[in-house]
């Protein structure tokens, strides 16, 4: 058994508070009173309805976890263990090297082929892995037999060229067939001890037939992931894969996203237990079971200790105060039925705040070529007034000018004639999908001078600069990406930090009720 290498160890706690003590900063650290936050996110331009609801709600809780933690008692459930080992499997990549791809371009495929290879235990009794290259013609780089260590098999990858001419994805997929998952080239006898699985990587549109060719390597027992990119034929690519095909269709837009999948696919060969319904953790109250891990909690009344598996009883309280405000992209690459989807998420984030003129107050602003206020912090007190507020916010469709909105959520949207409160946290959720037209250097710059804590969140075509930019430091617990809308849910793993600014965390016996409903919700989601 190998800890599975996608699953990051836990972050370090910001701060550890316990009983009266007050919070210290930890070494190297710098004690702000009233620390702010601002979460810069950028809204996806396509995917299903059905498939973005569920990957919003799973956001929204992680989010809700992350806007709670204000007074929150006690440390964050921090992931206490791992397990996980990779199933015997017979692995084919079946890569697209057309005239279409290009070399920089087929080099961000070797380097996806590496990192989902990195994580799989590799050998004659493991698992095996092949590479077919392929244009107008099929190139059997090195099939299942050839290699037998991971070093091997990454050197192999390293060498492989591309072909530059057609696209005859069906021709490739049948060799797959006949060939590569043969007994004379390594492949196994079918059984349940094994799997069987080809993954198809295309940029096109394919010059044959795929449907009838697919259809049999499915009846052969072989599971067919489609991975499409850039102009490709999204009708193809679900004629290619297995069903369910939510969970076998992946698009990206360009190849240099690509390695974005590399954790699906890992957790997809991972074999996971169950460690909290087999009883192998040492959480004291609750075990909360998550992909290759688990993680503990502590019941209504209690706040985790530092040690992250037991509990001490809280004193009670009533939350802390908290100034939200809402920075949406209302660009044209949104598109309105994705714009109702940030609409939705938004009122969802709503319902669970308890709004009053002492804690959270929201405000709304959206942006595109230009900023507008929607409405500004406090206008509304109460819940029902602000989700009906949102409900009429009318989208902008033009351009993505980030840089503008974040100096008007400085300037503007937290100063007190916007009804900001001197000394209350003061938080930014900002959602975008591409590229700023605009510099968003000072901007970001200045949030972070004024004290600002800043969160970045890209989908899609989201540029990482910008976002390590907009976020605080340490960049890498203040920014996400997710090329995938699918496992954007990931994201709420690492939103889940825990900043203490009272003297008594524990002052918050009703956020602590709230934080375990959200951990139930989340866990329902994970299964």
């Amino acid at each position: 058994l190998v800890p599975l290498p996608s699953v990051p160890p836990p972050p370090p706690a910001l701060h550890t508070c316990q009983g009266l003590a007050p919070c210290l900063p930890e070494e190297g650290q710098v004690n702000t009173s009233g620390p702010r936050l601002l979460l810069a996110t950028l809204h996806p331009a396509a995917g299903s309805s059905a498939a973005m609801d569920r990957i919003f709600s799973a956001l929204l809780l992680s989010l809700l976890l992350l806007l709670q933690s204000y007074g929150v008692c006690g440390a964050p459930p921090q992931p206490r263990g791992t397990l996980c080992r990779t199933k015997p499997t017979d692995l084919v990549f079946v890569i697209d090297s057309s005239r279409s791809v290009r070399p920089q371009e087929f080099e961000k495929v070797k380097v996806f082929m590496s990192r989902v290879i990195e994580g799989l235990d590799v050998g004659p009794n493991s698992t095996r892995v092949g590479v077919i290259n392929y244009a107008s013609a099929v190139k059997n780089e090195f099939s299942l037999k050839t290699y037998q260590t991971k070093a091997g098999l990454l050197q192999a990858v390293r060498r492989i060229e591309p072909l530059s001419t057609g696209t005859m994805t069906g021709l490739a997929i049948q060799f797959a067939i006949s060939r590569a998952f043969s007994d004379s080239e390594g492949a196994r006898v079918r059984s349940p001890n094994f799997n069987k699985v080809a993954i198809v990587v295309t940029d096109g549109r394919p010059q044959d037939g795929v449907q009838d060719v697919s259809a049999r390597a499915r009846a052969a027992g072989i599971e067919v992931f489609a991975i499409g990119v850039g102009r490709v034929d999204m009708h193809t690519l679900r004629q290619i894969a297995s069903e369910p095909l939510d969970d076998h269709v992946d698009y990206v837009e360009s190849y240099s996203v690509i390695e974005k999948l590399t954790h699906k696919f890992q957790e997809a060969f991972c074999v996971v237990s169950d460690l909290c319904a087999t009883g192998d953790h040492d959480c004291e109250q609750i075990c909360i079971s998550t992909p290759g891990a688990y993680k503990c909690a502590c019941k209504e009344g209690f706040t985790l200790n530092s040690d992250g598996k037991t509990c001490s009883a809280c004193s009670g309280g009533s939350g802390s105060a908290l100034d939200l405000v809402f920075l949406i992209d209302g660009s044209k690459s949104v598109r309105p039925e994705n714009f109702e989807l940030v609409k939705k998420f938004i009122n969802q984030i709503v319902d669970s705040l308890e709004v009053s003129d002492k804690q959270a107050q929201v405000g709304l602003v959206q942006y595109s070529s230009s900023v507008r206020q929607e409405f500004p912090l406090g206008q509304f007190k109460n819940k029902k007034d602000i989700k009906a507020a949102v409900k009429k916010m009318a989208y902008m469709e033009k351009g993505t000018m980030t840089g503008q909105a974040l100096k008007y959520l400085i300037d503007s949207s937290f100063s007190i004639i916007n009804g900001a409160r001197p000394g209350v946290p003061k938080v930014g959720i900002v959602f975008t999908d591409g590229r700023s037209q605009d510099y968003i250097t000072d901007a970001a710059k200045k949030a972070k001078d004024l004290g600002f804590r800043m969160f970045a969140v890209g989908v899609g075509n989201a540029v990482e600069d910008e976002l390590r930019e907009i976020a605080s430091e340490p960049v890498a617990e203040h920014y996400f990406y997710s090329a995938d809308f699918r496992t954007i849910s990931k994201i709420g793993k690492k939103l889940q930090m825990k900043i203490c600014i009272e003297e008594d965390p524990c002052e918050c016996k009703s956020i602590v009720k709230f934080q375990t409903k959200v951990e139930d919700l989340i866990n329902s989601l994970q299964q």
